[in-house]
């Protein structure tokens, strides 16, 4: 959150620029460790330059875009994958061809140069009412709370809530499925599906980037047009039933599979939508500070995922793990359009009609 109220004081540029130092800087380091140690202090480094860039680049998105801040925010989260994806390759063969050392200071200077220079191109979006595009579908307020004024919100908390219970179901089900996989029996049998002959579980992980890739600006784009509320509403029950049904034909390979993609496809739009409510309700102005408040139910939702494997450990099977699973993905649904949508049309009615009332 810190760095997020530097973005939106100072603009995303010198942030970006920053972090493109330090992802160097990290690269730099791995290609030089000989210790433990050393590539833990790399992975800091690294972890907060990814931090700067990712975080910065969302919020600048919600703020230019606000007519279309589901696409916006979609297509910057899935831009964050997809560089993951698209550098494996050259990465193997590099590893392959040169080692480990030369291939980590060759991809440090590469992936240094490139963040520094898209980080020349951002800028914030110029101030003032006349620029301000809302979307007529939307709930949304020109009124911008502070950071402080944000957290005293109840609304805030139950986002927050239902943020913490699908990232665990969802990073519960990733960081598992190996395991879930292994459980079932089924993960070196092969599937045959879209033209490929893959063990099941290699097929599915192979998915999960591309599912992943595919439901941040899908389902970003559809919260345009039906509301974040509702879209969140359904890929949570999506994603809850998909749950289910991982658990119940799980042990059938081709649908352990099917049912993975599916999973991962839904999942992934939390990272979309939500930083498109947070500034559809809490302003533009702080955008990048509140989505990055928000954005710490990540790290309080990832503490759950070992209870994962307690569960699995005591029942003896995976299928109450994934029927936890699930019910928190459907909780939430229910949060979404039960208790936040008309919270947050109390809100805005209240900060606006206060906005709009005389100075005494």
């Amino acid at each position: 959150p810190f760095e997020a109220y530097l973005a939106d004081r100072f603009g995303p540029r010198p942030l970006v620029m920053v972090g493109a130092f330090l992802i160097a800087l990290c690269w730099i380091i791995y290609s030089r460790a000989a210790t433990l140690g050393v590539l833990y202090v790399g992975a800091a480094v690294g972890g907060i330059g990814t931090g700067l860039v990712y975080g910065t680049c969302i919020g600048n998105a919600v703020k230019w875009f606000e007519k279309r801040r589901g696409l916006a925010a979609g297509l910057t989260a899935a831009g964050f994958g997809a560089g993951a994806a698209l550098t494996i390759v050259p990465l193997t063969r590099s590893l392959s061809a040169s080692g480990y050392q030369a291939t980590f200071f060759k991809f440090a200077l590469i992936q240094g140069g490139v963040v520094l220079v898209a980080a020349l191109a951002l800028k914030k979006p110029p101030k003032g009412a006349a620029v301000r595009q809302l979307n007529p579908r939307l709930l949304q307020t020109q009124v911008d709370s502070r950071p402080m004024q944000t957290l005293r919100s109840g609304l805030f908390w139950v986002m927050y809530a239902a943020f913490v219970l699908v990232a665990a179901s969802g990073l519960m089900v990733t960081a598992q499925l190996a395991p879930i996989a292994t459980g079932f029996k089924i993960d070196k049998v092969p599937v045959a599906l879209l033209g490929f002959t893959i063990p099941a579980l290699t097929f599915a992980l192979s998915l999960n980037n591309l599912m992943n890739g595919i439901g941040r600006p899908v389902f970003g784009w559809l919260s345009d047009l039906i509301g974040r509320e509702s879209t969140l509403f359904l890929t949570f029950l999506a994603e809850g039933f998909a749950v289910l049904a991982l658990a119940k034909y799980g042990s059938n390979p081709v649908s352990f599979v099917i049912v993975a993609a599916l999973t991962f496809l839904v999942w992934g739009d939390i990272y979309s939508i939500f930083p498109a409510l947070t500034s559809d309700h809490f302003g533009r102005e702080y955008a990048t500070t509140n989505y990055a408040l928000l954005y710490t139910a990540k790290g309080c939702a990832a503490l759950f995922v070992p209870l994962g494997s307690v569960i699995a450990l005591r029942t003896g099977s995976w299928f109450t793990t994934l029927l936890v699973a699930a019910i928190a993905d459907i909780a939430a649904a229910f949060l979404m359009i039960g208790i936040v949508r008309p919270m947050r049309l109390r809100e805005v009615r209240r900060r606006e009609a206060t906005a709009l009332s005389p100075a005494d």
